[in-house]
C-alpha cells in the first residue's frame, strides 16, 4: 500500500520481514524482539553490501512498526528519518486494554477482534498466557530510547484508534527532544482516516507521507 506509491513518486522502496513476521516466524519461528535496531541493521549491511549507498534512508513503520521503526532509527545512524505510521509510542499499555480483558473476563474471548489480537500475540511473541504476554510487551516501550531518536520524524494517527490510545501522540512528541523535526499529521472520523493505520483512506496516508518525504527528501 505504501510501496508501489513510493516508486510512482521516484523513491526507491526496499521491504523485508524481520522476526514475529512472516517468514521469519513461519519458517524458522523467530519471534519479535524489541530490539528492531538489530535485525533493521542486519538488512541494511546486506543491503549495502550488495548496493550503492543511497543519498538518504527513510524507515517506515506500520501499525507496531510504529514502535519497531523508532526503536530502529534510534539505534542507527544510517537512518535519516523515520515514520511511525501510526503512532505506537507505548505498546505495553496498548495491549493491556485487550489482555485486562481477558484476564479480568474469560468472555472477552467471544469477540472476534480480542480473540484474533491474543492468540497473535501468543503466536508472535512466544508467549502462552496472558500474564507472560503483558510482560513481554513491557520491553516495547519507546519512553527510555526517544531522546536517542535524532532524525525528522513524522508520525500519523487517527482520533478513533481502537488500538492506540490517543494521548500516545503527544507523549511520543514530547518525549523527542533531540529529534531533528517532527511532524504529526491527526485524521479526524469525518476525514475517514481515523481509524488504527487509517485503515478507511489509504490516499490520505499516501498524500500526508509523502507531501512530508518531497520536502525534506527529494526524490533524486
Amino acid at each position: 500500500m505504501i510501496g508501489k506509491a513510493a516508486l510512482d513518486r521516484g523513491y526507491s522502496v526496499l521491504l523485508y520481514e524481520g522476526p514475529g513476521q512472516g517468514e521469519p516466524l513461519r519458517k524458522y519461528g523467530m519471534k519479535f524482539t524489541p530490539e528492531w535496531e538489530k535485525p533493521t541493521a542486519a538488512v541494511l549491511d546486506e543491503f549495502l553490501r550488495m548496493h550503492d549507498r543511497t543519498s538518504k534512508i527513510v524507515l517506515l513503520g506500520m501499525s507496531m512498526g510504529g514502535y519497531l521503526a523508532s526503536r530502529a532509527a534510534a539505534f542507527d545512524e544510517r537512518i535519516d528519518g523515520v515514520v511511525a505510521y501510526d503512532v505506537c509510542f507505548d505498546l505495553h499499555e496498548a495491549a493491556a486494554r485487550t489482555f485486562g480483558a481477558v484476564k479480568q473476563n474469560p468472555l472477552a474471548l467471544n469477540n472476534p477482534g480480542v480473540v484474533w489480537a491474543y492468540h497473535n500475540a501468543l503466536w508472535t511473541m512466544g508467549t502462552t498466557n496472558p500474564e507472560d504476554t503483558l510482560q513481554a510487551f513491557s520491553n516495547y516501550r519507546l519512553a527510555p530510547i526517544a531522546d536517542r531518536i535524532h532524525q525528522d520524524v513524522l508520525i500519523l494517527a487517527g482520533t478513533e484508534d481502537h488500538f492506540i490510545p490517543f494521548h500516545q501522540v503527544a507523549d511520543f512528541e514530547k518525549s523527542l527532544v533531540n529529534a531533528r523535526s517532527v511532524t504529526t499529521r491527526v485524521f479526524d472520523q469525518a476525514s475517514g482516516g481515523g481509524e488504527h493505520c487509517q485503515c478507511g483512506s489509504t490516499s490520505l496516508v499516501q498524500a500526508a507521507v509523502f507531501d512530508c518525504l518531497l520536502q525534506r527528501f527529494p526524490a533524486v
